[in-house]
């Protein structure tokens, strides 16, 4: 059958792009020129904040001080969480060669890039564990330095748990500077700091368009736009649990898509009627977040069957994906466009998001279509290399120049040429394709 909207999306993810792009650029194009000064214009402007940027190991230990001894626990836990699934990802590459053919060799070397900027939100909320989450992937993928930027608040600063996060997770500079000017400080090497080879983290349209723009001069984890999620749920599943884990993920922001896919119109009914209910029982500065996503971007779709659902949510390509459902192999086995997958009721978004161990910096707005989440792989050069005998590379020069010349690249041809005259002066060779 074809797919019933029960709930249809009035808007989407770009709804609002606007006029992002010349803000952004025209930050970034002055933050370059002007460097510390413009920036500090900038901080002024947009964090309200006065204080000093780079912290120094007195100001940090003095922020560590404020973190109580549960939340230092809480975050030691998220930390070696994370730390461990890193170290099984970085063992996934591996340096190897292999003979192509006899005396000729090829290998790969994967070499981690040197400087990381990370980006941690700390306006609306103080995300703690992006802090974790990033720091400590670029730390186990071996990078040299590792900077992180972070909004201050005025006069107060940093989130102390931000600093403390990013302090024991592996951070070698902590900046209190947040949007484009941070980004632009990392970037450009501002206040001491070395210069990004990547920009890594979530943030806001703006920060997430001045990497857009950076991208190319530097690496970035992925082009990101506001946060995603979809529950797949069949007849079996608890429409509560469903309905409050959408709930959680419309809070993230007023423009944040949640949907529901379901084989059930049951389920469906009772999960539009409660999860209302739910965003009204928020406190009061989450509430308004989850009442526009759902009103504006929400979805709740009726498919025929678990086929059909599985076709649709690849089609979405959401950031996060739960399956609440029977058989989950089945599932995991199926579904191929995702940032992360949550079996099953016992696990859920916000674990992957806080201390479960798995990245929550995540491709958003369908880019999981093509790539994944952030990993130690992200912070990574693959790079090859290749070694020969004269004997070994006797026939991949011949092949050489024989393509080169049937492209018309005669000068690639002539380097193929010149080896095999020097090292088989006596031997004659057809080195033209249309011989």
């Amino acid at each position: 059958m074809a797919l019933e909207y029960l709930k249809k999306a009035t808007l989407t993810s770009t709804s609002d792009a606007g006029e992002t792009q010349a803000i952004v650029k025209g930050i970034l194009d002055d933050i370059e020129v002007g460097r510390e000064d413009k920036a500090m214009e900038y901080a002024a402007k947009f964090d309200r904040y006065d204080g000093n940027v780079l912290l120094t190991e007195e100001e940090i230990e003095a922020a560590c001080a404020k973190v109580s001894d549960r939340l230092k626990a809480d975050i030691q836990f998220s930390h070696d969480n994370v730390r461990r699934f890193a170290e099984a990802q970085l063992e996934t590459v591996a340096d190897f060669e292999t003979e192509i053919l006899p005396g000729f060799v090829a290998g790969q070397k994967a070499i981690p890039v040197d400087a990381a900027g990370c980006y941690v939100p700390g306006g609306r909320y103080s995300h703690i564990a992006s802090a974790i989450m990033t720091v400590t992937t670029a730390k186990v993928a071996g990078c040299k330095n590792i900077a992180v930027c972070s909004p201050p608040r005025p006069g107060v600063g940093i989130n102390p748990a931000i600093v403390y996060a990013a302090k024991l997770c592996g951070a070698d500079q902590i900046l209190a500077m947040g949007g484009v000017q941070g980004v632009a400080a990392m970037t450009f090497g501002l206040f001491g700091l070395p210069e990004a080879n990547i920009l890594v983290g979530p943030g806001n349209q703006f920060v997430a368009e001045a990497k857009r723009i950076l991208y190319g001069r530097v690496g970035i984890d992925m082009f990101a736009g506001p946060t995603d999620s979809l529950i797949l749920a069949d007849k079996s599943a608890d429409p509560e649990i469903a309905a409050v884990d959408l709930v959680g993920q419309a809070e993230h922001g007023y423009n944040s898509p949640v949907w529901l896919v379901t084989d059930d119109r049951a389920l469906a009914e009772t999960v539009m009627k409660r999860v209302p209910e739910l965003i009204e029982e928020l406190p009061e500065t989450n509430r308004d977040n989850a009442r526009a996503a759902w009103r504006d971007y929400a979805e709740v779709i009726l498919c025929a069957d678990r086929e059909e659902m599985a076709a649709t949510s690849d089609s979405y390509a959401p950031e996060h994906l739960t399956v609440q459902a029977e058989d989950l192999d089945w599932w995991l086995g199926r579904l191929a466009c995702y940032g992360s997958l949550f079996l099953g009721e016992e696990t859920t978004v916000a674990f992957g998001d806080k201390a479960a161990g798995t990245n929550h910096v995540l491709p958003t707005s369908g880019a999981a279509r093509y790539t994944g989440g952030l990993s130690v792989h992200k912070y990574m050069k693959i790079v090859t290399w290749q070694r020969a005998t004269r004997d070994g590379a006797r026939p991949i020069a011949e092949a050489t120049a024989r393509i080169s010349r049937l492209e018309g690249m005669e000068g690639h041809a002539r380097t193929a040429d010149i080896r095999l005259r020097k090292y088989f002066p006596d031997q004659s060779f057809e080195l033209d394709a249309h011989a």
